[in-house]
């Protein structure tokens, strides 16, 4: 494969003027849609049924004529295709591919994905600038509190850090209370965990008698895979908890680490140097104004085994009407907070539109209350019903029933819903090491 003029660890990329920018986008965007058209069958076939060719592709209007891409569709066209696990959705020769990972599957059967080593090459330098936009330098010891195992975030992560010349400790096969004891014994200053773990790794610290406050110096924490870091009640829990600055980044399997959060904490810069992300109306699919919320659709400008042409990644955000530039002197548009809720998860309940993080913010806001909980759509006498269990911390059970009617409401003006309220005894709802699976939609059922 020919070299790439990638521009890499380029600060220019990150202050470069907008008009600029969109230049060097639509250049990259033209040289890997035509990379895909003729490397890959599966957009081959999909780009000739709508009769779209790489030559058509003239202006940045063009986009529009490019069709959108789901993940319903990446699936069939791996099962039972050549070349064997990635089929008709590789696009370079097999023996380039020198990384294998997959999606976690939480929305169906895992989708297989390859990377070059000039993929992955890409992928961490997306970790290394998002990591040296919060601070993370070589003086920062990392833990990352858990195997990687197949998910590919934390791998990136591992190779970004050490880019920027941190020291890595990677958690592995061991016990959450052996991780917190690590984190003390070896003076950690920072670690990469899902929002859910980094409560857990906490709650453990204080059944064994450590104070995550005092004994493990940890000051940055780098949250991925749930929204929960960009909730701001479960932001302020874990801070507290840690005494330390929590950071949010948005990415998937199909489309790393597309956003992230600086140190100025205004909200989230959309990574433009490595990729184009539209943000679009799921209906119409034409572009959303700043202020308006809209799907979010990314296309990987540099990585070339798997290319991920205008996917549509179904979680919905919000861009950024802020005319002020963020303080860190990124020119990069920026997120209003993190995601706001999946399409496939947000539903109408009684007329009015339902989105689980808004449960998130209420319970997470409720000092009586524990860090789990969960979410259980049902029906009830052929009415929708939205049932919250939550877990009360001990000291407050005497007055279980006045907690019960504050949760109510707070989770009426959070929703706009009525919700039921269960309280279940302390430590008995499920503990979860990477994404937690906290809803439940039993309305079918």
């Amino acid at each position: 494969m020919e070299k790439k003029d990638l521009d890499l660890w380029n600060p220019v990329l990150e202050t470069m003027p907008l008009e600029d920018l969109r230049k060097l986008q639509f250049h990259k965007f033209k040289r890997i849609f035509t990379h895909a058209y003729t490397n890959s069958p599966f957009y081959r076939e999909k780009l000739d049924a709508v009769g779209v060719k790489p030559d058509d592709i003239r202006t940045p209007k063009d986009l529009q004529k490019v069709p959108i891409t789901s993940k319903e569709e990446l699936r069939p066209a791996q099962e039972n295709k050549e070349p064997p696990l990635y089929g008709q959705l590789l696009a370079v020769p097999p023996d380039e591919v020198c990384r294998y990972h997959q999606t976690t599957g939480t929305t169906g059967t895992p989708v297989r994905y390859a990377d070059t080593w000039e993929d992955w090459e890409w992928y961490s330098e997306n970790w290394a600038y998002c990591m040296y936009s919060r601070g993370f330098r070589s003086s920062d010891r990392i833990y990352v509190p858990f195997p990687y195992h197949l998910f590919l975030a934390f791998w990136g992560g591992h190779y970004g850090a050490e880019k920027v010349g941190a020291e890595v400790i990677p958690g592995g096969s061991t016990s959450t209370e052996q991780r917190v004891r690590e984190m003390r014994d070896l003076k950690c200053t920072a670690m990469m965990c899902t929002p859910t773990y980094a409560l857990r790794l906490a709650e453990k610290a204080k059944e064994i008698g450590i104070d995550p406050r005092r004994e493990i110096p940890v000051n940055k924490i780098f949250c991925a895979g749930e929204p929960g870091a960009s909730i701001p009640a479960t932001k302020r829990r874990i801070e507290d908890t840690w005494d330390a600055k929590v950071y949010d980044h948005l990415g998937a399997t199909e489309a790393p680490l597309w956003a992230f959060e600086c140190k100025a904490q205004r909200g989230l810069h959309l990574n433009e140097a490595m990729d184009l992300v539209e943000i679009l109306n799921p209906e119409t699919y034409e572009p959303v104004e700043p202020g308006e919320i809209g799907t979010a659709v990314i296309t990987t400008l540099d990585r070339y085994a798997m290319p991920s042409i205008r996917f549509d990644l179904k979680d919905m955000v919000k861009l950024s009407a802020d005319p002020e530039p963020c303080k860190c002197g990124r020119t990069w548009r920026m997120l209003e907070g993190g995601i706001i809720g999946r399409r496939d998860h947000i539903t109408k309940i009684r007329g009015v539109l339902f989105a689980p993080p808004s449960v998130e913010q209420a319970i997470r806001g409720l000092p009586e209350l524990g860090d789990e909980y969960e979410i259980v759509l049902h029906k009830k006498d052929d009415q929708e019903e939205i049932l919250v269990k939550a877990e009360i911390l001990p000291e407050y059970q005497q007055d279980a029933e006045k907690i019960k009617e504050k949760a109510i409401r707070e989770l009426r003006n959070a929703t706009q819903l009525r919700c039921e309220v269960e309280f279940h005894p302390f430590g008995s709802l499920p503990r979860y090491e990477v994404k937690a699976k906290r809803f439940k939609d039993l309305r079918k059922k």
